[in-house]
């Protein structure tokens, strides 16, 4: 009897993020699948026009290509920075390991406004001498690496600490060298979670948009970018339909990659794991020293770069104050008192707040739900599957007159959000004893009681952890608000995107500033995270902004 109970309690919880799921993801996945069949003229031969239009076939080819090398990029720099984290003891390690949280919490639009102060046609380092990288790939795989470079490192940090001590002592006492040691033990060990990171890399480059539409240019834009083209500008709906499928279905095979290879990490931790030790010679320090040089130049630099274009501008503009020419426009820190920004900031701040109460007992429902459901656990991931491009494409097919409420944009932020909460939580759940409710039960607690007077205390940290997450990726949205916003609902993120558009320098100061604002806004966010663990929660390996 009482499993019949915990089983109908199970599925009316979930009864509620099911729903939501049902209504945001599940329905305006299928109305998009219809649009491309519409779009196709009904004629099964036309679902494969992407692959004949040669224009076409490059975005898709391009897409597949900037993933693919940014995959083998992370791989080569992350691999060496996780085995000096995870063998090394030094000082400020701990505080590296959290520097590594950052691009979990900053936005898509700041990181690419990071990008463009550092590498830019006005960059700092183009200003120093370097090559104008405008209108070259060299952009975007940069972006890339700042998103992903800190998925490789976590991933192999976390793996080479499950390496068998023993087996790799044993390996260096038969005489092989540590070289050989590395590949014989270490990386046979090690594969599977960097395979399991990369294809997760993968899956944020090839769906991403926000970078590949401010980096990438008319030349190297992604297919998502092209998608968002053709619904925005050409009202081409059918052929977005037709490519928004295939790019739905190769995303779902990397997703169902990244699936098999985690299934095979469920593996309990070593006991016997490598003691780090600290650096005794001039070469273990020469690591540590590039580990933390390779972090600082694409982890931490673009981030640099945006608050020294910030405090550039304010301090032109503080100079030049007393000599104000007529009409020329407002430039440098005055925009973050236009009625616009402040506007924008009210729309940021209460579009963020509503979705993270929303996405809260959202992932509250699910993880407590999912608990005792596979097939729950699993549907937590769907939000992750699909980008923000396609929902909201779906979202704008299927709600055509609620695609200018505030409802709708706040319901989408909640649903790219959600995630975090219900995998932090799940965790949570995961390791709770459970004799710890039996005896509350035991005594007389209702479960509503031993929820809360058991439960939910223990819970606190966890969902924490995730509402902060949570709240970085709702502050930062961009794809989904570019889609469903109207002008009196536009954020910080498309005030940004709207300066970029605009020509002269006094612009792109103005973005500058605004994306500092943004940047201060989102790192507010990730001051909610616990500072006392250095570790990131796993789930949070498996998600980032579009």
């Amino acid at each position: 009897m009482r499993t019949v109970w915990a089983r109908c309690f199970t599925w009316r919880v979930a009864l509620f993020p099911l729903t939501f799921l049902l209504l945001l993801q599940v329905a305006p996945t299928l109305r998009l699948l219809q649009e491309a069949w519409v779009g196709s003229e009904h004629h099964w031969s036309a679902l494969w026009a992407p692959w004949q239009d040669a224009y076409l076939r490059w975005r898709m080819a391009w897409s597949f290509l900037q993933a693919s090398i940014t995959c083998v990029a992370a791989l080569l720099l992350g691999l060496p920075i996780a085995w000096v984290l995870a063998r090394l003891e030094f000082a400020g390690r701990s505080l590296v390991l959290r520097v590594l949280m950052l691009p979990f919490v900053v936005p898509t639009l700041v990181a690419a406004m990071g990008v463009l102060a550092l590498l830019g046609p006005q960059g700092l380092f183009t200003r120093m001498g370097g090559p104008d990288l405008q209108g070259t790939p060299w952009l975007l795989l940069y972006g890339n690496l700042f998103f992903n470079l800190c998925v490789v490192v976590r991933a192999g940090t976390d793996a080479l600490a499950q390496v068998s001590a023993a087996r790799l002592a044993a390996a260096r006492s038969l005489g092989a060298t540590p070289w050989r040691a590395f590949w014989r033990v270490e990386w046979p060990a090690i594969a599977p979670w960097l395979m399991s990171a990369l294809c997760l890399v993968f899956l944020y480059c090839f769906a991403g948009f926000g970078l590949a539409l401010v980096l990438g240019g008319q030349a190297y834009a992604t297919a998502e970018v092209e998608i968002y083209t053709l619904v925005a500008y050409e009202m081409q709906l059918g052929q977005a339909g037709v490519l928004s499928l295939w790019m739905m279905a190769l995303t779902l095979l990397v997703a169902l990659g990244y699936a098999v290879i985690e299934k095979s990490l469920a593996t309990p931790a070593r006991a016997d794991r490598i003691p780090r030790r600290r650096p005794g010679s001039f070469k273990a320090w020469l690591a540590v020293a590039a580990a933390l040089l390779a972090l600082g130049l694409f982890c931490v630099a673009p981030l640099a770069a945006i608050a020294v274009k910030a405090l550039a501008a304010s301090s032109a503009d503080l100079a030049s104050a007393a000599f104000v020419v007529p009409n020329e426009g407002t430039i440098g820190w005055h925009v973050l008192l236009e009625e616009d920004t402040q506007h924008a900031l009210w729309n940021t701040l209460r579009f963020s707040v509503s979705a993270v109460l929303l996405a809260t007992a959202l992932g509250l429902a699910h993880a407590l739900a999912a608990r005792r459901s596979l097939l729950l656990r699993t549907l937590v991931f769907l939000p992750f599957v699909v980008s923000p491009v396609m929902v909201a494409f779906g979202l704008l097919l299927l709600y055509p007159a609620w695609t200018g409420s505030a409802a709708l944009l706040v319901a989408a932020y909640a649903l790219l959000a959600y995630p975090f909460v219900a995998k932090s939580l799940a965790s949570a759940l995961d390791s709770m004893p459970p004799h710890y409710l039996d005896a509350a039960r035991s005594l007389g607690a209702s479960p509503w009681r031993a929820f809360w007077r058991i439960t939910f205390p223990l819970l606190r940290p966890a969902l924490r952890r995730g509402t902060a997450f949570a709240a970085a990726t709702a502050v930062g949205e961009f794809a989904v608000t570019l889609f469903l916003s109207r002008p009196e609902w536009a954020t910080l993120t498309t005030l940004i995107y709207q300066r970029l558009g605009r020509p002269g320098a006094s612009n792109l100061d103005a973005a500058m500033l605004l994306s500092c604002l943004l940047m201060l806004l989102a790192l507010g966010a990730f001051t909610l995270i616990e500072w006392q663990s250095p570790h990131e929660d796993p789930a949070y390996r498996e998600a980032r902004h579009a």
